[in-house]
């Protein structure tokens, strides 16, 4: 059983999704990646779920991430799934749902938590970038649904400070100030960050955005 930590490379694997065969490295190509688990198809929470970014497709695409969901369940169940999805959430499923009936990309992932269910798997995320790293994992349990607000505020944080040398605070959203980190000395900062900062404690320095006009 692989215990997974942000960091580690998103292990590869090849597997029968609603959309056809997926070879997962391949199919995430220059793209991030969020890949999500579900105990089982028909289940209710994970109906609303799929439905929700079923619907947040557009905000997905602007930020170049692929999404895969996951089932223990068969590919003819999943495409049976994908017609309650979009009858009842008034969407259009656009995404592949992986079909892992022998478990074997729940066992890759850490997806099944014996105190939790023997047989079903946990409701994970995790967001991979680009390199194919893991920068992201949550896990659910069955009875909350996700919150893909947030999902989508940590891509974005994600970005942005994959490319500048900032952090995002507490509860930051796009548009609000950063934190430069810290190995950013006093002296590089008006090269780094033009738009000025604040120094509220010396290993406290707040600066404007700086990926927004």
């Amino acid at each position: 059983m692989a215990h997974l930590r942000l960091g580690d490379e998103a292990p590869d694997f090849t597997a029968e999704t609603s959309e056809g065969t997926l070879h997962f490295h391949e199919w995430l190509g220059n793209s991030w990646g969020v890949l999500f688990s579900h105990p089982a198809d028909y289940t209710p929470v994970c109906t609303t779920e799929l439905g929700t970014v079923a619907n947040y497709s557009d905000a997905f695409k602007k930020r170049n991430v692929k999404v895969a969901a996951l089932s223990v369940d068969g590919v003819e169940s999943h495409k049976g799934w994908i017609k309650d999805i979009n009858e009842t959430q008034n969407t259009t499923v656009n995404f592949p749902i992986i079909a892992d009936e022998d478990k074997k990309v729940s066992e890759l992932y850490d997806m099944i938590h014996p105190n939790a269910d023997n047989n079903l798997t946990v409701r994970s995320v995790f967001i991979i970038d680009p390199d194919k790293k893991i920068k992201l994992i949550i896990t659910y349990p069955a009875s909350t649904g996700r919150n893909f607000d947030e999902l989508l505020r940590v891509i974005d944080s994600l970005q942005l400070t994959a490319y500048h040398k900032v952090a995002t605070p507490a509860n930051w959203q796009e548009g609000d100030d950063c934190v430069i980190v810290p190995a950013v000395a006093n002296e590089d900062i008006p090269k780094l960050f033009p738009k000025g900062h604040t120094e509220v404690k010396p290993y406290l320095r707040m600066t404007p955005q700086p990926n927004l006009n």
